[in-house]
């Protein structure tokens, strides 16, 4: 039976996202009802990151194999990877991930230890040659647009990154009404390593106690798990469950002293000799795909306000009506709210009620609300407040989007 709430049902059902067989199976398209989902979403993982002192930048999707064979993914993560492509006498290979082009950003220039920790963000595109029979919606793709960080710190500031870069999280998740069902300390599988995983017994053991320093002061309950580590170290995994009950990762957070030492990283000490930082991995909400697959689940396609495709639709009861309830829309685009009229030709009023169910703010207006130049409101969850001013409306709305709360509606 399919779950009540599968985001690739509501996907269709919304006109969020779609796929082709000519793209490909795990390259799903943006339609732009999801595109504007996304592109809110990214809006606020960039403000909240530059809060967070993260500095932003973009890095190209291609890179030659040497770059990854320095990394060491194309020894033990290849069979993810897809393969390379000749261009010239070079080899060029589709990343499947950003930190060795953030550590050649980091090692551009030489680095004191007055600018560590060194914060860089980026909401880039990867790409895994995942199986077709574990593709499924937007939970398992092979393009992926991910939320990445790499925090270039000191051994002593290693432990205070990681546990603020949990804290980012954690933050995330309540302004996105998102649950983890729970943390999971990654570790590699017993007798994997020089193969799977990179063979350095000193590292995994300074990274894996400095992980559990972060969870035991964030207070969280976790599991340790074999032989779900990176190939490069541990890692804190945050899980999430979809609609149908399966777990899924979502967010993480690593200490990496293998990529670090790999690209030869250096920073000059107070006492100006040459140091090697560390590397703190971060993903607030992993890629973009999966966690608008775990909004969409979890609100059931009736997105919080500030992340709703449409905040306000508003429905002439006839054509003479319209003039009217397009100036409520053009005073809401003009403050920022997402708007649109939905008129007569869609259907009756009652059908264009339905159609606007998702939607969080449903006004009609009829002859009253044209002379008196006010609305009558209606909220998604079947509330009615009554008539009111058309710029009272968009003051209130636009308070609860600055909220990125929950609630629909307050009391004056």
């Amino acid at each position: 039976m399919e779950p009540a709430y599968d985001h690739r049902r509501l996907g269709r059902e919304l006109e969020l996202f779609g796929t082709d067989p000519l793209m490909g199976a795990g390259l799903p398209y943006w339609l732009p009802d999801g595109a504007v989902v996304r592109h809110v979403l990214e809006e606020y993982l960039r403000e909240v990151e530059r809060q967070a002192g993260y500095r932003h930048v973009y890095s190209p999707v291609l890179a030659k194999r040497e770059l990854y064979a320095i990394s060491g993914h194309w020894e033990h993560y290849r069979d993810d990877m897809f393969p390379p492509m000749e261009v010239g006498a070079e080899e060029v290979v589709l990343r499947p991930s950003l930190c060795p082009h953030h550590a050649l950003i980091y090692r551009a220039r030489a680095r004191s230890y007055r600018e560590l920790p060194l914060r860089i963000a980026e909401l880039g595109a990867m790409y895994r040659a995942e199986l077709s029979g574990v593709l499924g919606g937007l939970t398992r793709v092979r393009g992926i647009q991910l939320n990445d960080a790499h925090v270039f710190c000191t051994d002593d500031q290693a432990v205070d990154e990681a546990a603020a870069a949990l804290g980012l999280i954690r933050r995330a998740y309540a302004d996105l009404g998102i649950s983890a069902a729970r943390y999971r300390l990654s570790l590699p599988g017993a007798g994997d390593k020089g193969g799977k995983y990179v063979d350095d017994e000193r590292l995994w053991r300074q990274a894996t106690a400095l992980l559990r320093d972060v969870l035991d002061a964030a207070g969280v309950a976790y599991e340790a798990v074999g032989g779900e580590a990176a190939f490069y170290g541990p890692k804190v995994d945050v899980q999430v469950v979809d609609a149908a009950g399966r777990e899924f990762t979502l967010s993480t957070v690593q200490i990496d002293f293998y990529q670090p030492e790999r690209f030869g990283l250096r920073y000059v000490g107070a006492d100006g000799g040459k140091h090697r930082p560390v590397m703190v991995h971060r993903s607030v909400i992993g890629s973009v795909e999966r966690a608008v697959a775990q909004l969409i689940e979890v609100h059931g396609g009736a997105f919080p306000v500030w992340l709703a495709p449409v905040q306000l639709v508003v429905m002439p009861v006839a054509e003479a009506h319209r003039g009217w309830a397009e100036e409520v829309v053009r005073r809401a685009l003009g403050r920022g709210v997402r708007a649109e009229v939905a008129g007569a030709e869609q259907g009756s009023l009652g059908a264009r009620i339905r159609a606007a169910r998702f939607v969080p703010y449903q006004v009609v207006v009829g002859e009253r609300e044209v002379q008196d130049e006010a609305v009558s409101l209606r909220l998604r969850d079947g509330r009615r407040v009554g008539s009111l001013g058309a710029d009272d409306l968009v003051d209130r709305i636009v308070a609860r989007v600055a909220a990125r709360g929950t609630a629909l509606w307050e009391s004056a």
